[in-house]
């Protein structure tokens, strides 16, 4: 149950949202081996004088987070970094202007219907 936010300066996705949420997902699914149902991605665009970026990243320059549970391995991380770069190639984003931060949450911290996420059964595993 990853929760990804997409931050960005405002502009360069235009009607292409639902495409980009969707592309993210895809990545995400193939990455770490969600269910393809299992989808939190949100997109935040700021003015350009709000999103400062280093002088070699170009205008769209996007940052990905995504807040997972504890367990993934790295070969997992590497494919999801794989999988992001392609598919922000397709929107014009190359790999110098894509930035992705992964926070590993232990599964105590987080809560899903009221209840802790390790108490939890999520339908898949965690450990890929």
């Amino acid at each position: 149950m990853p929760s990804t936010r997409i931050e960005t300066r405002a502009g360069w996705i235009g009607e292409r949202h639902a495409d980009l949420i969707a592309a993210v997902h895809r990545a995400i699914v193939e990455g770490i081996l969600i269910p393809e149902s299992d989808r939190h991605v949100r997109i935040l665009e700021y003015p350009p004088e709000a999103f400062a970026a280093a002088r070699h990243n170009g205008p769209n320059y996007t940052i990905v987070e995504i807040s997972m549970f504890s367990g993934r391995t790295p070969d997992a991380k590497r494919r999801l970094y794989q999988a992001l770069v392609r598919e922000f190639a397709a929107f014009g984003v190359g790999p110098t202007d894509l930035t992705i931060i992964l926070h590993d949450v232990p599964r105590e911290n987080w809560g899903i219907r009221g209840q802790s996420a390790a108490d939890i059964d999520l339908g898949f595993k965690v450990e890929v």
